[in-house]
This record gives C-alpha cells, sequence and structure tokens, in this order.
C-alpha cells in the first residue's frame, strides 16, 4: 500500500509539473520593454521544439542573436492564441522567431543550437510538454536553408540518433507572435514553478555543453 500510494504521489507530482506551464502561463506580470528594433542585415530564423519560453531563453543567450520572439507557426488556421493551440488542433507549434547578425552567427549555427539543446527524437514534445504544440520544427524560408537544416539531420542520425530523428522539415507559411505576457517568460519571472524547475536547468544543460556559442554578458 505504500508503495503504491509512493508512486501515486510521484505520477501526480510530475503531472503537475507538466501542468505548470499550461495553467500559470498567464499568472504573471507584463514588464515593459524598450522596443526592438531590426537592423538593415539582421536575418531571423524560426524554431519550434517544445515550450517556447525554454527556447527564447536558449537563443537569446548566443553570441550574434540580436532577439527571439515567442509566438506560433506550423498550423493551419487563422490568428492563433495560445488557448487555441493548447487544444492541440490548430497544426501550430510554440515557435520562436530568431533574430540574428548573420555576421556574427550563421543559420547553420543556430541549426546546431537548436538540435543541440533539445532531444529530437522525440515525437510531439519535450519533457515534460507533450502535444502537437510541443513538437519539434526546423523551419526554412530558402532552399539554402532546407538544404542545411538536412544535412544536419542525416549527419546527426548517422552519428548520435540512429535515424530515430523526429524533427519536422517545413517551409514556414506564417509566423504569428505570442502574447505579450509570454515575451521574455524566463527572464521576467525566474521563481516562476515551470521555469525554476524546467526552462533553468534546460537553459543550463545548454550553456555548458555549447560555452564557447554564449553571449559575454550573463543572460
Amino acid at each position: 500500500m505504500n508503495i503504491l500510494k509512493s508512486i501515486t504521489l510521484v505520477s501526480f507530482s510530475i503531472l503537475l509539473i507538466s501542468c505548470f506551464g499550461f495553467t500559470n502561463k498567464k499568472q504573471t506580470k507584463t514588464e515593459t520593454k524598450a522596443t526592438y528594433v531590426a537592423k538593415e542585415n539582421t536575418k531571423v530564423a524560426y524554431f519550434a521544439s517544445g515550450c517556447f519560453w525554454c527556447v527564447e531563453a536558449i537563443f537569446e543567450s548566443v553570441s550574434g542573436v540580436e532577439e527571439a520572439v515567442s509566438g506560433y507557426a506550423g498550423g493551419h488556421t487563422l490568428n492563433p492564441t495560445y488557448k487555441s493551440i493548447g487544444t492541440g488542433t490548430t497544426g501550430h507549434s510554440e515557435t520562436v522567431a530568431v533574430y540574428y547578425n548573420p555576421e556574427k552567427v550563421s543559420f547553420e549555427t543556430l541549426v546546431t543550437v537548436f538540435f543541440g539543446s533539445q532531444d529530437p527524437t522525440t515525437k510531439n514534445g519535450q519533457h515534460p510538454d507533450y502535444g502537437t504544440q510541443y513538437r519539434s520544427i526546423a523551419f526554412y524560408e530558402t532552399d539554402a536553408e532546407k538544404a542545411i537544416i538536412e544535412k544536419m539531420i542525416a549527419k546527426l542520425n548517422a552519428e548520435v540518433y540512429n535515424g530515430k530523428i523526429a524533427t519536422e522539415v517545413t517551409k514556414l507559411k506564417k509566423f504569428y507572435k505570442a502574447e505579450d505576457y509570454h515575451q521574455d517568460f524566463e527572464r521576467r519571472n525566474p521563481n516562476q514553478g515551470y521555469v525554476k524547475a524546467v526552462s533553468v536547468p534546460r537553459l543550463n544543460k545548454f550553456k555548458k555543453r555549447f560555452p564557447e556559442l554564449l553571449k559575454t554578458d550573463k543572460h
């Protein structure tokens, strides 16, 4: 009986952590932030790999990245919202638009960051978040970007993942910016439950793995 009770308690705790991403996301204050203005040579790349709080924080720690914006892409409905994509019926994935200086960081390096900061073999999710809205997608806008992504997948499948990468390679049709309260969430809410349990550990794991790619100023 005690063993059964312990298993039940652990399962319930895991469920709560998973639900933090959905039930607590709106329980935050929106802070004023200086409006980002892209420079003339700025380019944008789009990636989805689980909760966009985590993905945004990871890319913003990379040298050469000017801004990362949380949003939605890859779906079939117009004007998606956090609530609507949470149903898993709109086809959208939580996606981050990465604004970067191509003279300081290449698209290929950003693809390396993308694959190196997740488990690309997980279908429809990144622990503890599961559902089509959390699936892994590498978006491209040009044939050159598509070729870079596919070359990386082929290399990783051969050398690391034994052909098990589940990441989708999709041409970007439309990116919708997420609600203001999602932007810079990890930075603005360091003590929020999901951030402490999932976002920060994932960010720190990435930093430890790729120290040479990090900005010199503290994220």
